[in-house]
């Protein structure tokens, strides 16, 4: 990996303590069934992980789509491979759908989510958290911020 300058561990551990707690929140979510709610924290837990990434790198991390800071974080020489953009991508649909019921042209938003799309989106987000855990293994000689 290119020469970083040094990174903000304390804004990335913000970042992924939260991302931790709002994936766990999604996989009680999904154990009760609630599939609309899960998807949704999925979706939020990798973009905390994405963003403490992308925020210790001193990017401004702004927005809430996880593929487009994927794309910001590989500028900074950050590996991210095509199984993290695709699920970066699945992710991404779960942004606005589950929140607004106006979002589908008829019927409410739990009535489109189901248990096999929740499972999806914890997978596709516990392996972006996991991703940004391995990546960061690969910064611990970097300087820190203080």
């Amino acid at each position: 990996m290119p020469s970083l300058p040094p990174f903000g561990w304390n804004e990335f551990n913000r970042w992924i303590a939260q991302a931790d707690h709002t994936l766990a929140s999604a996989r009680r979510d999904l154990e009760h069934g609630d599939f609309v709610w899960a998807c949704f924290k999925a979706q939020q837990a990798a973009e905390y992980a994405v963003k403490g990434l992308a925020r210790g790198f001193g990017l401004p991390a702004t927005g809430h789509a996880i593929t487009r800071l994927l794309k910001e974080i590989s500028t900074e020489g950050v590996p991210v491979a095509a199984e993290q953009l695709q699920d970066g991508r699945l992710l991404d649909r779960h942004y606005i759908p589950p929140r607004y019921p106006d979002a589908y042209t008829e019927g409410s938003p739990m009535e489109f989510y189901d248990e096999p799309t929740a499972e999806a989106a914890l997978a596709a987000a516990e392996r972006i958290v996991e991703a940004v855990r391995r990546w960061m293994q690969e910064y611990r000689g970097f300087p820190e911020d203080g």
